[in-house]
């Protein structure tokens, strides 16, 4: 029941942009919020079934910030306040990142020791590199979900709710064409 739990609220934080824009638009501030906050409850609880501990501290810290975000649209009566919460989970996942650059094992290496444990030293450098480039693009996508904050609400749910998402799935494979070529290059 909870990896199902966990699941429902990853996929409804995944439409977060989509769900603002439509529920604004559809039912109104209060039913946003409170949808939200429901939402956002759901990701604090489903955080135990995650395995990493960095990913379930980034659970419960990104869950508490939307209920605030929600509390304090639902309180103010604006639906600004909503628009910060990408932001706000970039500034997690860079904080995450490149905090792991100052372990003995980034964040990457770990993830990649999972399916290779054995990693040697040349995947240890490029575990540590990838780390570096996630962190960059937490960089530059927070800035960018930044700004969008000021722009109308339909280009913030473009960027935030798509294109973003299209960066971050293109990293995703520039990065697995590149380990595939550095992998047959040191074999």
């Amino acid at each position: 029941m909870m990896r199902l739990l966990a699941a429902v609220s990853a996929l409804a934080l995944l439409a977060y942009p989509l769900a603002v824009y439509y529920g604004l638009s559809r039912w109104g501030l209060g039913v946003v919020a409170g949808l939200l906050a429901i939402l956002f409850l759901l990701r604090i609880i489903a955080a135990k079934q995650t395995q990493l501990r960095e990913l379930k501290y980034i659970a419960w810290l990104s869950g508490g910030a939307g209920l605030i975000l929600a509390l304090l649209g639902s309180i103010f009566r604006e639906h600004g306040w909503f628009l910060y919460y990408p932001v706000i989970v970039n500034i997690l996942m860079l904080g995450l990142f490149s905090a792991s650059l100052w372990q003995k094992q980034s964040l990457i290496e770990r993830l990649a020791r999972l399916q290779e444990p054995d990693l040697p030293p040349s995947g240890v450098r490029y575990t540590r590199n990838v780390t570096k480039v996630w962190c960059v693009f937490f960089i530059a996508n927070g800035s960018i979900a930044l700004t969008t904050c000021f722009l109308p609400l339909q280009i913030w749910t473009l960027y935030n709710g798509l294109i973003s998402y299209l960066l971050a799935g293109s990293l995703f494979a520039i990065e697995w064409v590149v380990r595939q070529f550095v992998q047959r290059k040191s074999q």
